[in-house]
């Protein structure tokens, strides 16, 4: 079932949860996400664990679902063998899925068509430097069949994110324009710039002018660089704020695993309230638990 409300909408009254890290969920659930795809290999060949792990987070209180399309797309699919017409079923099942899990719920709970960077595609860790040494235009033909297969499936808002930099961004935005649905767009920070280092506040006004965005913000970066972001994207951009960060944990790309200690604290999203976040939940690493204390913690309501 649809939501009743769009996202927008809804941002617009209250504090919206989004979900927890897909992957580490799937993980939890014993599936093997080593292949290139990682959670995208699952839309062919195990669609019910990515249900499950949907209603995992819809049973924590999650409203937004985020659809293991992060790493799908066309050549990546093409190396498995899949042609285009079977590509483009499973990227729009990626979208029904989601929507299945969210028909469970009591309440509203919107999908949003995870779309992620060029690198990770490459599955080499990329995407978290940027910088591919390919032109706006080439990042832009690149981006655009799958937005628009996803686009073409209904969800409610297009994630634009874990965005390394500003040509990226562009480029997502260029492609985006005219398909029809909402945006988000997320960047992958450190410190108080982009992934590729450029600064947030020229990164965050790329989309101040654009009605199609419905928010502008962080995600799959360390919670420690999230308060001066949120602050920097609601003064920058003038919409709502979506953020969620990573467990504080980092990947390791060539040994394929993470490392250190988790320091996501959902406490903290009181914090990120204050500085002008409306879309709040986690990345990687945070899971149904986490997501469930967020909930438990965010602002229902910013009516007066």
């Amino acid at each position: 079932m649809r939501p009743v409300r769009t996202l927008a909408a809804a941002l617009a009254e209250s504090t919206v949860v989004l979900d927890g890290g897909l992957s580490g969920q799937l993980e939890a659930q014993g599936c093997d996400l080593s292949d290139a795809l990682w959670s995208a290999r699952l839309l062919a060949d195990d669609p019910q664990q990515i249900v499950a792990a949907h209603m995992a987070y819809v049973r924590a209180g999650a409203q937004v679902l985020i659809t293991a399309s992060y790493q799908a797309t066309f050549e990546g699919f093409a190396r498995r063998g899949a042609g285009r017409d079977e590509a483009a079923g499973l990227l729009a099942r990626s979208v029904r899925l989601a929507r299945e899990a969210a028909g469970t719920a009591d309440s509203d709970v919107w999908v949003a068509a995870s779309v992620g960077p060029y690198g990770a595609m490459l599955a080499d860790g990329s995407e978290y430097r940027g910088r591919y040494g390919l032109s706006v235009r080439e990042l832009e033909r690149f981006h655009r069949p799958r937005i628009e297969a996803l686009a073409a499936a209904g969800p409610d808002v297009l994630a634009l994110e874990t965005v390394p930099d500003t040509d990226e961004a562009e480029a997502l935005l260029r492609a985006a324009e005219g398909c029809g649905t909402p945006v988000w767009l997320s960047y992958s920070i450190a410190g108080e710039r982009t992934r590729a280092g450029q600064p947030l506040d020229g990164a965050f006004a790329y989309a101040a002018d654009l009605d199609q965005v419905v928010a502008v913000g962080v995600n799959c970066c360390a919670t420690g660089d999230v308060d001066r972001a949120v602050e920097l994207a609601s003064s920058v951009a003038g919409k709502p704020v979506v953020v969620y960060p990573n467990s504080g944990e980092q990947w390791d790309a060539e040994r394929r695993r993470w490392r250190g200690r988790s320091t996501f604290r959902a406490a903290r999203v009181r914090g990120w309230e204050q500085a002008g976040a409306a879309l709040v939940g986690g990345c990687c690493r945070v899971g149904p638990e986490e997501i469930a204390e967020l909930a438990r913690l965010r602002t229902p309501s910013r009516r007066p």
